[in-house]
Order: C-alpha cells, then sequence, then structure tokens
C-alpha cells in the first residue's frame, strides 16, 4: 500500500472550555496533562455568554458574570499551574457562547476539551449540547473527557478504525500514542448483522469478509509503523452484533479512544453517527473525535 500521507506529525495547542461544574475542573487538569504530553500550551476558555442575552440586561448583571468568570479562570489556572509548573497556560473570558468561544479560540490547528457535563458559563449545556454541539460542527479534534480519569494508566491508545480511508486522520492517534510513550491499538469491528440476508453461504461469506478486514487494517497498521518506527502499534478485528457495545468495552482497557467522525445530515444540519454517541455518552476513558476532511500536517 502507498499513501501520500505526511511525515509524524506535531499536535496542536490544547483549548479546554470550564464552567463551575466539578467535571469541567476534571476536564481542565486533563487537558493540562494532554497540552504537557503534546510540549504545546494551554488556553482556559470560560464563555460568559454576554453578547446572547437581552439588551435589558442589568449593567451590575453582566458585570458580576465577567468578575465571576476571571474568577473562575484564575482558580482553575493556579490548579493546572500546580500540577503542571512548566506549562504554558493563557487564560481566555469570551462574551460569546460556548460553542463559538471555543471553536475560535482552537483557531484551524487547536484540540478542543470539554467535559461531559456543564454548568455555569455552559450553563444547561449538558453532553447532549456542548459536547455534542462542539463536536458536530467542529472542524479541529475535540476530546470529550470521560470516565474515572484517575485510573491507572494503560499505556494504550486506540483507533476505531474502519479502513484505509482512516489513514488522513490515524497519524493524530499515533502521535498521541507516541506521545504518551503509549502503544497504539487499531481496533475494527466486523458486524455480522451488518451481511445478514446478503449471501447464500452466511458462514463461508462472513469469514472472508473479515478475513479482508484483516488483511486491511493490517496494512493500515503497517503504514503507521513506517512513519513511527519507534511505535509499538497493534491491530485486531472483533467480530460481533454492536458496533457501539464492543467500542464502549473497549474504553475501559485504553487511555483514550480516537476515532474519525462520520456526520450524516439532519434537517439543516449535521449530526454524529449512533457509535459516536455511544461512545461520548457511556465510554469509560476520554474519546477524542476527528472530524471529516481533517489532516494531519507536519
Amino acid at each position: 500500500m502507498t499513501s501520500d500521507l505526511p511525515d509524524p506529525v506535531e499536535l496542536g495547542a490544547v483549548v479546554v472550555g470550564v464552567d463551575a461544574s466539578e467535571q469541567a475542573r476534571t476536564a481542565a487538569l486533563w487537558a493540562a496533562a494532554e497540552a504537557d504530553h503534546r510540549g504545546q500550551p494551554l488556553n482556559i476558555v470560560h464563555a460568559a455568554d454576554i453578547e446572547g442575552r437581552s439588551v435589558l440586561t442589568p449593567a451590575e448583571t453582566l458585570r458580576a458574570l465577567r468578575e465571576t468568570g476571571n474568577e473562575l479562570l484564575d482558580g482553575t489556572a493556579e490548579a493546572v499551574r500546580a500540577a503542571h509548573p512548566d506549562l504554558t497556560v493563557t487564560k481566555e473570558l469570551s462574551n460569546r457562547d460556548a460553542v463559538s468561544s471555543l471553536h475560535a479560540a482552537a483557531g484551524d490547528r487547536g484540540t478542543i476539551v470539554v467535559g461531559s457535563r456543564g454548568l455555569g458559563g455552559f450553563a444547561s449545556l449538558t453532553l447532549g449540547s456542548v459536547g455534542l454541539g462542539v463536536t458536530s460542527r467542529t472542524e479541529v479534534p475535540v476530546i470529550v473527557v470521560r470516565g474515572e480519569t484517575d485510573r491507572p494508566a494503560t499505556g494504550v491508545v486506540t483507533a476505531a478504525v474502519q479502513g484505509t480511508s482512516d489513514l488522513d486522520w490515524l497519524l493524530i492517534a499515533a502521535a498521541e500514542a507516541d506521545a504518551r510513550k503509549a502503544s497504539l491499538r487499531l481496533l475494527s469491528v466486523s458486524n455480522v448483522l451488518t451481511h445478514v440476508g446478503r449471501f447464500t453461504t452466511m458462514l463461508d461469506s462472513i469469514g472472508e469478509i473479515t478475513e479482508e478486514k484483516v488483511h486491511e487494517t493490517a496494512a493500515v497498521a503497517e503504514e503507521v509503523r513506517k512513519r513511527y518506527p519507534g511505535l509499538t502499534v497493534t491491530h485486531d478485528v472483533e467480530t460481533g452484533t454492536s458496533v457501539p457495545g464492543i467500542l464502549v468495552e473497549a474504553t475501559a482497557l485504553t487511555d483514550l479512544l480516537v476515532m474519525g467522525a462520520r456526520r450524516r445530515m439532519l434537517g439543516s444540519g449535521t449530526a454524529l453517527g449512533r457509535v459516536t454517541h455511544a461512545l461520548l455518552h457511556h465510554g469509560h476513558c476520554p474519546v477524542q473525535i476527528i472530524p471529516p476532511g481533517y489532516r494531519a500536517t507536519s
């Protein structure tokens, strides 16, 4: 297999959205560790959403929102610096809504980190709104911090692979593993229900399809090894009836799960597929979503 993929990539700066929730504080500390692994700065963003408020909102209320937001940013930055004293940390109080604020702060090469739920500056934005809102509309990678982040590290980053079309984003997963000095596991799922009724000789056909997926995943793994010769790369194909179920189960055995988003049209906008939804709602570890068309650059 040949490709025009770039050499090993440099992961970008990290942007984390914070509010008054415990989940946001956890996400900020996780994001700080992520930035430290990358050797990149961390930008802590709080969205006061002042632009979205009525012009009748009293000036005292707006001033209080800014003061509260700045206090939150100061406290979060202090906690981050205590844990990572050598990390470059910046703070940003945005007048915009949470989703717009994070997109603007990340630019075109940053990575956005959010907690699984939110309060305060991300008022009423649970995973179903801020996490999914940011992820479904982003043009850069997004990491939703889930699970018990203080559990012992597994030393594994897992990439959910479907085929050779994933090569464009897979080097990001490789870079994540390399930055952590972890191994990279490429996990592909062969869903037997997808082929029910399509073939006369079911068992033989499914076996052939699974074998083909094994060869394809192995070829993808070899492409990654060419760019990261010092990285341990393993590859597995699991057969089952539930792709989301198998991937959610895999999140219990890895430090980070990385996958490319498959968006579908819904009304006037886009929505994430059911596998992505399942991982963002039920995963046992942080989940990184790479948007369609995003390519890692040197």
